[in-house]
């Protein structure tokens, strides 16, 4: 896919790994100046090396609001304001719902759904001066349909669907677009980590495990990190300048 974003700075929140990786990669690849944040800074490094003066590192917990202002503050000063921001720092734990306590509940939504806040805060206000912006917030399915065993994850998705709509109709006069994507089953860490729990817990094999995860899939397989990244790259374009306030799977037809 190919988009002109030359002259854009983007920030890209759990860029270490996984899919927020591709997205960098995949912005970088279209021209933009990207930021990638985290809480380390060994994962985010390989880009930064890679991308010299392009790329940049800021490092923060998205739960952490001081953290997350100066961590902005930072990205601002180096490379100037940012015109897009993708949400992707995530975090998924699993717990029957009798036995989730205050502080599971909690870290979901404090890393999920809060974090997210705190970062659009930080781009809306120069977005709307410059009257132009694009938000995309990597959701998951788990923001349009249930999960069992992961209610407070469920919750959290679902909070930052309902959340990008409503800033996509509180910015919709200000040039300022406001999506969601939300992937099924990828093939990330934090899915190779699950399927390793599930065969932990259940004494089943890792093929017998990965079946599990691939079922509700209509297409039998897991999402690629890099098929996210095009919808994001997409939404960040001026040919989707039309599109706000959606919430687009990316999960192979499990959610229509």
């Amino acid at each position: 896919m190919t988009c002109d974003l030359n002259d854009q700075h983007a920030l890209v929140t759990g860029a270490g790994q996984g899919i927020g990786e591709a997205i960098a990669r995949q912005l970088l690849a279209s021209g933009a100046r990207v930021t990638v944040l985290g809480r380390r800074a060994h994962p985010l490094q390989k880009l930064v090396d890679e991308h010299p003066g392009r790329c940049q590192m800021v490092l923060a917990d998205v739960a952490n609001e001081s953290e997350v202002n100066a961590a902005f503050a930072q990205a601002v000063s180096a490379q100037g304001a940012i015109n897009i921001l993708v949400n992707n720092a995530g975090q998924a734990s699993s717990t029957p719902f009798m036995k989730m306590d205050a502080a599971h509940w909690q870290q979901m939504l404090a890393v999920n759904l809060t974090g997210t806040m705190y970062c659009m805060q930080q781009v809306l206000p120069a977005m709307a001066a410059a009257g132009w912006g694009r938000i995309v917030n990597v959701a998951s399915t788990a923001g349009l349909v249930g999960y069992a065993y992961v209610a407070a994850y469920v919750a959290a998705k679902h909070g930052v669907v309902g959340l990008t709509r409503a800033l996509a109709l509180e910015y919709a006069k200000k040039g300022i677009t406001v999506n969601a994507v939300c992937p099924g089953y990828t093939e990330t860490d934090i899915v190779k980590t699950s399927i390793e729990r599930v065969v932990e817990k259940t004494g089943r094999s890792a093929d017998e495990a990965m079946a599990e995860f691939v079922k509700s899939n209509p297409q039998g397989r897991l999402v690629q990190p890099q098929e996210v990244a095009d919808a994001v790259l997409w939404l960040c374009g001026k040919g989707a300048a039309s599109m706000t306030g959606q919430s687009i799977a990316v999960a192979g037809g499990e959610v229509m």
